[in-house]
């Protein structure tokens, strides 16, 4: 592997060379979005007109330029019979000159997988791979892998990782993730182009990339199945509003917006969400047993015939009994149709009923007799009397309100105390004026559902999934149920009561058994130190993990410095003032009761920072509580008070690994109290 290039003179004449390109590529870049903007939008109707302008819009925008980013990140030179001689530069999108040929090639395309899975082993009809280095949108440096035939590496010996690759990895950030398409492993390239019909479960140790390897799937599959994926819709759920901030610009600066985020409150959120349950009611409602309570609450409404129908035609008068309304009720009960769709059909067989008799009386009767008679008052009243309409939200508020109702609907399923624990203890008067939950929302899907059936997205990835009740994952699975998804976690991760206990366990409530499961151990974000110190809490919290290992070393990434009692703040001042002297970003990890009394800290050090709500965008120092920090990355973690994160809830010591394993390049640990006793 050469060594790269150093701009000390412009006479290099490689760089001369790949500037121009880049030039060049920028200026077709350009004409490509012209010539977008200057098509007419020219349709038949006002609407499809509008629909027309709108992807013209989209299209424009997927060909926006960004100065600061590169428009392309490496170059491949073939040796085969079909290429001999060509070069190809793999970037981030497809650009070609004014005659149609290419300046750019897209990284998803076939032509540039070489770019992530050559090796000496298997130089895929490469003669070299270029690595470009640069600063912003500049080009700076390149670095050259040279193919040649018999030059395989012995079995088991991983080569060297590019400099240019490592300095990619870690160059510093501010605000928002940034896109790995210039860094993507070969581990992670399989994820990312498997086949759209695929469910794949990723298990990803800290830094192993696995947030971003669900992003570019996503970015993979709409443009290797754009048309299905465009027709059935994608969709991204993470955790909270933090995350969603966090990632909202990887899937654009690839081009691609056809892509929705969004939580699973967000997702489900049908009622407004101002309550909050004790994790013991919440731990009940997120339980898959609440599946057979809600479907009971639900089908008790269907009621017995109690008289027969008679219905007036003319001067004859039609009937239609009680029993044999029964029967036509268990017919369909047998049938399992949904209780909507059951509604619908009931009439429907009334109305056969009757027309049967009419047909036997020598009465003509053609479709509109029939939706006649199912529109008659005798008919209507029947139905709504034995199969009454019902609301989710309306049926759920009857079960919590009511004891008896949830007594009656969970006997044999739900143990005395957990009926206790679920009803409300003082019922609000209507839907209306409940404080519903998070956990509420979850089980007026699911009812939902039972009622319509709810429709489903081509793909859908779902990050820190380990964190998902099983009723969240039965409503995730529901808007899956005929496409795929991407499941992307860390068991060792799972901080609430409810989390996974194995991923066989939460694929079955996703609906997804037969999912792959795909394991990432190999960590490219935190650098060794950090991993292993975090990694003293897995024998108590995740035993059946292996610790993950890192590709990066850095003896001053780990920094823990006890301090004496009442100079917390004084020592927090100082560590953030110095880390604030470097670049990218900063963060400030504590239990969330202790946030206000770090960002009151740092205001009277006269430090400029913001803490972290859900809406507020990081800045460079950015107070973050515990509770929100999943799923995000800063240059520089400063954790406080370790013990006191882990003693905060039950699942304290996964809280603290997720807290520990943030940093991509330091983490200072400061604690008054004995640090927990994994960690001394």
């Amino acid at each position: 592997m050469a060594c790269p290039a150093e701009e000390d003179t412009d006479t290099d004449q490689v760089l001369a060379a790949e500037r121009e390109h880049l030039t060049r590529s920028r200026e077709y870049l350009r004409l490509m979005r012209q010539d977008v903007l200057s098509l007419p939008a020219l349709a038949g109707d006002r609407v499809s007109q509008e629909y027309l302008k709108a992807d013209l819009h989209r299209r424009a925008e997927s060909l926006r330029d960004l100065p600061d980013t590169p428009l392309f990140f490496g170059r491949l030179d073939y040796h085969d019979d079909l290429r001999s001689g060509e070069q190809f530069h793999v970037g981030r999108r497809h650009v070609h000159d004014p005659d149609g040929h290419p300046a750019v090639i897209d990284w998803r395309a076939p032509i540039s997988r070489p770019f992530y899975r050559a090796s000496q082993a298997d130089p895929m009809n490469l003669e070299m791979r270029r690595r470009f280095g640069f600063s912003g949108g500049k080009l700076t440096a390149y670095e050259d892998e040279i193919f040649r035939p018999g030059a395989a590496k012995a079995d088991g010996v991983k080569p060297a990782m590019s400099r240019i690759m490592i300095e990619e990895i870690e160059r510093p950030r501010s605000g928002a993730m940034r896109d790995i398409v210039a860094t993507i492993q070969p581990e992670q390239d399989d994820i990312v182009r498997a086949d759209a019909t695929l469910s794949i479960c990723v298990q990803g140790a800290p830094g192993t990339g696995k947030t971003a390897v669900g992003l570019h799937r996503i970015a993979f599959l709409l443009y290797a199945y754009r048309e299905r994926m465009s027709r059935g819709g994608v969709l991204v759920i993470g955790p909270n509003r933090a995350f969603l901030t966090y990632i909202r610009n990887v899937l654009p600066a690839l081009g691609e917006f056809d892509a929705a985020q969004t939580s699973v409150t967000e997702l489900l959120a049908t009622v407004p969400v101002s309550g909050t349950d004790c994790e013991a009611t919440a731990k009940i409602k997120g339980d898959s047993r609440m599946a057979v309570v809600l479907r009971r609450a639900l089908w008790e409404r269907v009621r017995e015939p109690a008289e027969p129908i008679m219905l007036t035609r003319g001067s004859r008068r039609w009937r239609v009994s009680a029993d044999q309304l029964t029967e036509l009720v268990m017919e369909l009960f047998e049938r399992g149709v949904r209780y909507g769709t059951g509604r619908d059909m009931l009439s429907h067989r009334i109305a056969h009923v009757i027309l049967s008799q009419l047909e036997a009386a020598g009465e003509p009767c053609d479709d509109r007799t029939h939706a006649a008679v199912r529109r008659t008052t005798p008919v209507k009243s029947a139905v709504d009397a034995i199969w009454p309409k019902a609301d989710p939200v309306r049926v759920v508020f009857n079960l919590l309100s009511s004891k008896e109702t949830i007594i009656r609907c969970s006997q044999g399923v739900l143990s005395e105390a957990e009926q206790e624990a679920l009803a409300w203890a003082k019922p609000p008067k209507s839907p209306g004026s409940a404080r519903w939950t998070a956990a509420d929302t979850v089980l007026i899907d699911e009812v939902s559902d039972l009622i319509e059936r709810t429709g489903s997205l081509a793909h859908i990835v779902v990050d820190e999934a380990q964190d998902l009740s099983a009723m969240a994952c039965r409503a995730v699975g529901r808007r899956a149920a005929t496409g795929s998804v991407t499941v992307l976690g860390d068991i060792a991760q799972g901080t609430t009561a409810w989390a996974a206990g194995s991923w066989e366990q939460m694929l079955g409530h996703l609906g997804k058994p037969d999912a792959a499961l795909e394991v990432l151990t190999t960590g490219y974000r935190v650098p060794r130190q950090i991993l292993d110190f975090a990694s003293k809490l897995l024998p108590r919290i995740a035993p059946e993990l292996s610790p993950a290992t890192s590709v990066r070393q850095d003896a001053g990434s780990l920094t823990i410095t006890a301090v004496a009692a009442g100079g917390l703040d004084a020592e927090l001042t100082d560590v953030c003032r110095a880390a604030l002297g470097q670049p990218g970003s900063v963060a400030v990890i504590t239990t969330d009761a202790a946030v206000p009394a770090a960002a009151a800290a740092l205001a009277a050090a006269g430090l400029p920072h913001c803490v972290l709500d859900g809406d507020t965008e990081a800045s460079q120092l950015t107070v973050v509580p515990v509770g929100l920090v999943k799923g995000l990355e800063f240059d520089h973690v400063i954790v406080v008070e370790p013990a006191a994160i882990a003693a905060a809830e039950a699942r304290g010591l996964q809280r603290l690994y997720v807290a520990l394993t943030r940093a991509v390049s330091r983490l200072t640990v400061l604690h008054a109290e004995p640090l927990p006793e994994l960690l001394r």
